[in-house]
């Protein structure tokens, strides 16, 4: 199960053209394309005659041709031709779904269309600031459900284990964690102090010895993670100071958007934004190649987790560290029982 009034990542912008393309979001099987305008259409994925895929027909202008008998859609879904028949049937038609660019990303509402609102996308702060670099980032396929991933970036503790040679060292492991309820997600945050920075960020800091570092891992319902990372000099950083005001503060924040592809598959995007460097390609190239090996870590880790859950036969331990998993857990489970007829939830 799943939330779905909510606006998901479907695809990359410039992987929508004018060619079918289909997709599985949530478990339904969705064609995307541009009309001639530029602008998304998305269409259920399956002729209402024989069920065959609209994405194995054919683009005429702004509308799908059906590949099997040439029944014929627009971009609302409507059927506009039969071919042979006197009369066009009702029930001739495909559900459509509103779409909307941003952030380089074609974002789908998945639920009931009249909620759509292109506000409610989650925003991204500094996009477009000219003093902030931006990684592009990448995607990739993960074989486990969502939860799983959603557990781990509430999770700022498995970069000790998961992550040695890259966001993790030993000041990851005890330091304790505070878990923060919003009416939009769930977040964990902490602060260590005087420390080594982490191997990731210790060449790009403007400073040498130890740092503050503080460590802000969000999660958005239905599935968006905003992971901020602060670095300071020791001794400017923690409660009661001022380190984002620090000459020298280092600032890097990763947007992370999973996308379930059904209950077992999840597609996830990603991009970073930094406070220096706003023009520099080498570092880009550095922050792209290292998150990207950092994420493949966090995905054996997480299709491991996937089959141990699903094949597991005594009981499954919750520690203290799954105290923001646990909740965004229970939020989700939540929203998607709110969503559900009176006459289900009675059930």
């Amino acid at each position: 199960m799943f939330i779905k009034n909510a606006w998901y990542v479907a695809a990359w912008d410039h992987e929508i053209t004018r060619a079918l393309t289909p997709t599985t979001i949530l478990g339904e099987n969705i064609v995307l394309y541009r009309k001639t305008d530029g602008k998304i259409a998305a269409l259920e994925d399956a002729c209402p005659h024989r069920k065959l895929p609209l994405s194995m027909g054919r683009l005429k202008d702004d509308e799908v041709e059906f590949g099997y008998h040439g029944l014929t859609f627009d971009c609302a879904g409507a059927c506009v031709r039969v071919p042979g028949a006197a009369k066009i049937p009702r029930t001739a038609r495909v559900r459509s779904y509103p779409v909307e660019e941003r952030y380089g990303l074609a974002w789908i509402w998945m639920g009931d269309a009249a909620l759509a609102d292109p506000a409610t996308i989650v925003p991204v702060e500094h996009w477009g600031d000219p003093a902030w670099g931006v990684n592009r980032g990448e995607s990739m396929t993960v074989a486990c459900n969502y939860l799983y991933i959603t557990d781990n970036l509430l999770d700022p503790s498995h970069v000790a284990w998961v992550h040695t040679t890259s966001f993790g060292n030993a000041a990851c492991e005890d330091t304790p964690l505070e878990t923060i309820s919003t009416p939009t997600g769930v977040a964990v945050t902490r602060w260590m102090n005087d420390t080594p920075p982490a191997p990731f960020y210790a060449p790009f800091l403007k400073f040498q010895g130890n740092c503050d570092r503080q460590q802000y891992y969000e999660v958005r319902y239905p599935a968006h993670a905003i992971i901020k990372a602060v670095f300071v000099p020791a001794g400017a950083g923690g409660e009661g100071k001022a380190p984002l005001a620090h000459p020298d503060v280092f600032l890097m924040d990763s947007y992370n958007f999973m996308t379930p592809v059904d209950e077992n598959n999840t597609r996830y995007y990603w991009f970073q934004l930094r406070n220096f460097a706003p023009n520099d390609v080498r570092v880009s190239h550095q922050f792209a190649e290292s998150v990207r090996n950092a994420f493949a870590e966090d995905r054996v880790i997480l299709e491991a987790v996937h089959k141990g859950m699903t094949e597991m036969r005594t009981p499954n331990l919750s520690l203290a560290i799954d105290k923001g998993p646990l909740t965004f857990r229970r939020g989700t489970a939540a929203r998607i029982a709110a969503e559900q007829p009176a006459a289900m939830v009675a059930e």
